[in-house]
């Protein structure tokens, strides 16, 4: 596991790597599914956008709670509940860096103990704080790996 200043620095600097990637690209680029049965890239910027939400959620649970419980979520079905096809992509990106400026602030100010507080995940059990944070360090980069995969096989179409 990285240390926490490494993390912070990585949690910080996410937003920005997804904003250089998929920030200027055209509606028609963002809406269309290149590889089938996968996610377009704006329903990929949707979901980051939500769980964003979700993880820092948990992770203020975890600072001002007493083991809290960490409701999982099914990101299949907030496709379609949560109108990913009609959302914005400055409007996601934007809320997406704002989360984590946010979240950062917060946990910059924290004593480096605090980072072994625990929550209990609905579905995996019990994790510390700083768990929540590499998972969420980890999240875009996981999903930048599919959109470099979605704009690979765009530029192979005719």
């Amino acid at each position: 596991m990285k240390d926490i200043p490494t993390l912070l620095s990585e949690y910080k600097a996410g937003a920005e790597l997804l904003t250089a990637k998929v920030g200027s690209l055209p509606d028609d680029v963002v809406d269309k599914v290149p590889v089938p049965g996968k996610w377009s890239i704006r329903q990929v910027v949707c979901h980051i956008a939500d769980f964003e939400i979700v993880a820092a959620d948990r992770m203020k649970r975890i600072l001002s709670d007493d083991n809290p419980t960490l409701l999982d979520g099914d990101p299949d079905l907030f496709v379609d509940a949560l109108q990913y096809g009609h959302r914005q992509m400055e409007s996601e990106l934007n809320l997406i860096s704002a989360i984590r400026t946010s979240v950062a602030q917060i946990l910059s100010a924290c004593d480096v103990e605090v980072f072994q507080r625990t929550g209990v995940h609905s579905t995996d059990g019990p994790m510390t704080l700083e768990t929540v944070l590499e998972r969420s360090v980890n999240h875009i980069p996981h999903h930048l790996a599919f959109i470099d995969e979605k704009l690979a096989a765009l530029a192979r179409l005719p």
